[in-house]
Order: structure tokens, then C-alpha cells, then sequence
């Protein structure tokens, strides 16, 4: 006859501990070793045997046997790994925030950044581990970007005002931005561009032969992401004055046109401001002054730019002006409304944030 084992001693759960390891088990971060010692802990707790929770989890009793004995020693610290051995640091803290400090803080003498190179030199660490401490904490001094605040006094109302409009537009109206993009050149390569072959891209040459230039005025349904647009060689106010009577030959009568403008001179002559008052079913919007991101058409200009302008050849300016024809045509056959994600209060507290990121620099 068999003597029996050893008793096992019973696992207990507080409601503290079974709320994390529930916690665990349904957030997606958690790593999977982690997520199924939280479930042995758990089935353990509701009294199931070593050898039930191993056929109910489809691992191993020692496993089980494990983890369990872990729980009931040092509770939830017992679910994580031990610290693993290895080779000691030879980074120091002191060493990574050197190499922050000097990279936020201070200028190498004649360039305007840190690259890795003088970082080693000033630094006496090897070029690998200076790129290492910068992933570690995301700093890219060689990238830059624009910025430019909005000194609008009226810029929370505008915002508002441009936002609530592409969220949630009138009832019989359309919404539509509308812009231009001016000296838009007709550029002839001083070379053949040589076409693209396996292994070896296009190749173009860097010089160019200018060939005149021309306007696109645009105005982009919100709703629906339909263009109508309108080329002329010069770029003044008489021609956006062409361009509104050819929105009010195209617009259906009966709805209620509004128009999100920026704040070119153009827009703004006395002759423009009287068009709306021989027009009444057209309203004016303005962006804030140094805030045209709000207006969707440069997203619509930068889709032309990219798909049809910056790569092409046109000896004639007529060539270009056919190709943007081409082109609007296309793009009306199949449009596509650029979604605004943001709400107005969303879009004015990250300004705020930047704003105060400029605050507190010293720069």
C-alpha cells in the first residue's frame, strides 16, 4: 500500500490580488508567460487540483506545480521573472544623461546639432552606444520640423467655427474649401529622364528648363471630396472673383453655400467682400492668420503635388494646364473626402500644448 504525499498547502487570493490578476489577463499589453501564471494562480484559488488545472490549460503539471508554489511564497511578485544573469553595465546613468544633457542643452562649435561622431569625441563613448542611449530615449537631433503659432486674436472662435463646419455642416448646404495654388511652373527636364529598370530607378536630371507658370483655384466638398477647380495665368483678385461666379454656376440654387477661405490678400479686396452681399447664399469662413492647416484643399494640393506635379515633365505651360484637367477629372470620378478626426476642443487643446512646450523653453 502507497503512503500518501505531502499535504499541499491551499492558495488564497485577496480581492486586491485577484482584481490585478484579472487585470492582467484582460489587457492586451501583457506579455503571454505572464498572462497564464495569472491564470494558474487563478484556477488554483478555486480549488482545482495540480493536475485539473494541467489538462484545463494544456501544459505541464510541474509547470502548474511552479508557479502555484511561487504565488504562495511571494504572492503577485512571484508571478514575474527573476532578474537573469549576465554581464554588469558599463553604462552608467551618469554616462546616459551626459549624453542627453549635451544633446539638449548644448551646440557643437560650427554645426547646429549633435551628430554621433562629435558625441563620441566629446563624450569618450563609442559611436554604438551614443546611438543606443538616443533610441533609448527618442532623441533625433539630425530631424527637424516647421512650426508656426497662430497670434490670431480671434483663433479659438475660428477654429470652431472651420471644425464645427466639417463635423457637422448645415442641413441644405455645402460645406466647401477652397483655395489656390499659385506659380505652379512648367518645368522641361534639360535631359531625357531615364525610365526605371530592375534594379535601378528612375534617374532625371537635377537642371531644369522653366516653361511658364499657372494658377489652379480649388474648392473641395467636405462631404464628398468632389474638386471643382479653375486655372487661370494670373493670380489676383479678378480671377478669384471668376472663380466664386463659376462656384455659383455650379452649385445647385437651392443650398446654402459656405466657403472655408485662408487669409491671402486676395480673399480680403472690398471688391470680394461686396461678392457676398450681391450673393447672400454664400457665408465666408476664415482660417485663423498662420492656421491654413485647417483648410482641407492643401491636403488636395499636396495629394497633386505628390501624384501629378513634382515628377512631371511639360514643355508648354498649355501641357501642364491639360494634365491638371486630366488629372481634377480623374480625381471627380473617383473622389475621396479627407475625414477631420479632431473635434474643435481636441484641436485647440493640443495648441494649448504646444504652446506651453514653447513656454517653458529656454530657446
Amino acid at each position: 500500500m502507497s503512503r500518501p504525499g505531502p499535504k499541499i498547502p491551499p492558495l488564497s487570493v485577496t480581492d486586491a490580488q485577484r482584481a490585478v490578476l484579472e487585470g492582467w489577463l484582460r489587457r492586451r499589453t501583457t506579455a503571454q508567460a505572464l498572462a497564464l501564471r495569472s491564470r494558474i494562480a487563478l484556477e488554483c484559488a478555486e480549488g482545482h487540483s495540480i493536475m485539473e488545472v494541467s489538462r484545463r490549460l494544456r501544459i505541464t503539471p510541474d509547470t502548474v506545480r511552479t508557479w502555484r508554489h511561487r504565488f504562495i511564497e511571494r504572492g503577485l511578485d512571484g508571478l514575474c521573472d527573476d532578474p537573469r544573469p549576465g554581464a554588469p553595465r558599463k553604462i552608467t546613468d551618469t554616462d546616459a544623461e551626459r549624453v542627453i544633457v549635451k544633446t539638449l542643452e548644448e551646440t557643437p562649435k560650427n554645426t547646429a546639432h549633435w551628430s554621433t561622431r562629435p558625441m563620441t569625441a566629446a563624450t569618450g563613448m563609442s559611436q554604438s552606444t551614443v546611438s543606443r542611449i538616443r533610441r533609448a530615449f527618442a532623441l533625433a537631433p539630425h530631424r527637424s520640423q516647421t512650426s508656426l503659432l497662430s497670434t490670431d486674436p480671434l483663433f479659438t472662435d475660428k477654429v470652431r467655427d472651420v471644425v464645427g463646419l466639417c463635423l457637422d455642416p448645415p442641413e441644405k448646404a455645402l460645406v466647401l474649401c477652397v483655395d489656390e495654388k499659385s506659380q505652379i511652373q512648367a518645368l522641361d527636364r534639360s535631359q531625357p529622364v531615364l525610365p526605371m529598370i530592375p534594379g535601378t530607378p528612375e534617374r532625371r536630371s537635377h537642371d531644369y528648363v522653366r516653361a511658364g507658370t499657372t494658377t489652379l483655384f480649388a474648392a473641395l466638398e467636405v462631404a464628398t471630396g468632389k474638386v471643382i477647380g479653375s486655372l487661370h495665368r494670373r493670380h489676383r483678385a479678378a480671377e478669384f472673383r471668376k472663380f466664386l461666379t463659376k462656384l455659383d454656376k455650379k452649385v445647385p440654387p437651392d443650398l446654402q453655400v459656405h466657403l472655408i477661405l485662408d487669409n491671402y490678400a486676395t480673399h480680403k479686396t472690398p471688391g470680394i467682400k461686396k461678392w457676398p452681399l450681391t450673393h447672400p447664399r454664400f457665408h465666408l469662413h476664415f482660417t485663423p492668420a498662420s492656421a491654413s492647416w485647417l483648410n482641407l484643399a492643401e491636403r488636395w494640393f499636396a495629394e497633386l503635388t505628390r501624384k501629378k506635379l513634382k515628377r512631371g515633365v511639360h514643355r508648354p505651360v498649355q501641357a501642364l494646364e491639360r494634365d491638371i484637367r486630366a488629372w481634377l477629372t480623374d480625381w471627380n470620378e473617383h473622389p475621396r473626402p479627407f475625414a477631420w478626426t479632431k473635434t474643435a476642443d481636441e484641436t485647440l487643446d493640443k495648441a494649448a500644448t504646444h504652446c506651453r512646450r514653447i513656454s517653458d523653453s529656454d530657446h
